[in-house]
């Protein structure tokens, strides 16, 4: 975790922050949600604009924190818009998980003062680059957050993706297809596909085969310091390559789709109250002892 001194390093009193809250646009609990949180933000004496919809590239660089209204989608897109600018995010979760945008309506005037006061950390978190290559060419470049996948698609027969680790060949997935996943993704498509949990604040990769044909293709985690490269030689007719949920593009046969770690790194706000843990037991439902009332409360009093 960081210190929050890097949000304020420029802003000795937290009252002069520029902030930006940003969201869908047309959606009525948003537009109606960021006006509450433009007057309390204004009382508080913070410089405060509203940007609804994700038009355009590169508004933000000279705003200090960007509050995104609405679920994890709303954060993906936020991430994406920002681009290699990155502005500390506090997400606010007008959606049902809300696993990023982990502050509540009700909670917003309690976490509006504690950022004030500076009792917050700022958690990075890795993000990547993807980019497609047909026949030599680069015809896609994405930057994302949660993952890569390659989805075998219609006709839905299985296909084979060759994994090449800094050029060496790894190993080759026969199934519906791979997940190359960031520890923030992995709570994400790949905890769907049985994939493991990574502490988000980690610098590393997971690949989640997706229904693999073979007792031995099991998870792998990886360093993000490694480039890795996925080849297709012999792709169905709706296979895909998809970013953060969205379809990159087809697949062709011999396309290669490289993931690296980018220079970029997406940057969240984390209070006192929504250590990593805590989200974990309230918005994954995760069990066990951890959920006993008596170790909740004594959490609780420990934060």
């Amino acid at each position: 975790m960081k210190n929050s001194s890097r949000l304020l390093s420029q802003h000795p009193a937290p009252v002069s922050l520029r902030v930006v809250i940003v969201g869908p646009s047309g959606l009525t609990n948003v537009e109606k949600e960021s006006q509450r949180m433009a007057l309390l933000l204004a009382e508080r004496g913070y410089d405060v604009s509203c940007r609804l919809g994700f038009s355009g590239k590169g508004e933000l660089v000279q705003s200090d924190l960007v509050i995104v209204l609405g679920g994890d989608g709303s954060i993906l897109r936020t991430a994406r818009w920002m681009g290699y600018s990155q502005t500390p995010v506090l997400g606010v979760n007008l959606g049902r998980l809300g696993f990023l945008a982990g502050c509540s309506q009700e909670e917003v005037p309690e976490v509006f003062d504690e950022i004030a006061a500076g009792r917050f950390h700022l958690v990075d978190h890795l993000m990547f680059e993807c980019e497609v290559f047909r026949a030599g060419q680069s015809i896609h470049h994405e930057l994302g957050l949660n993952e890569t996948s390659i989805v075998a698609g219609q006709p839905f027969s299985m296909i084979e993706i060759g994994l090449h680790v800094d050029g060496k060949l790894a190993t080759t997935y026969r199934g519906d297809g791979l997940i190359v996943s960031t520890p923030v993704g992995s709570t994400a498509y790949n905890l769907s596909a049985g994939g493991p949990i990574v502490r988000k604040d980690l610098d590393a990769f997971i690949f989640t085969p997706l229904n693999p044909h073979t007792l031995t293709n099991r998870t792998v985690i990886d360093s993000a310091a490694r480039e890795y490269e996925l080849l297709i030689a012999h792709p169905n007719q709706g296979s895909a390559c998809v970013v953060d949920g969205q379809v990159v593009t087809a697949l062709l046969a011999g396309d290669r789709v490289l993931v690296r770690r980018a220079a970029s790194r997406f940057s969240l706000i984390e209070t006192r109250h929504h250590g990593y843990y805590r989200t974990l037991r309230d918005k994954l439902a995760w069990g066990g002892v951890l959920g006993s009332t008596a170790l909740q409360a004594r959490d609780e009093q420990s934060q």
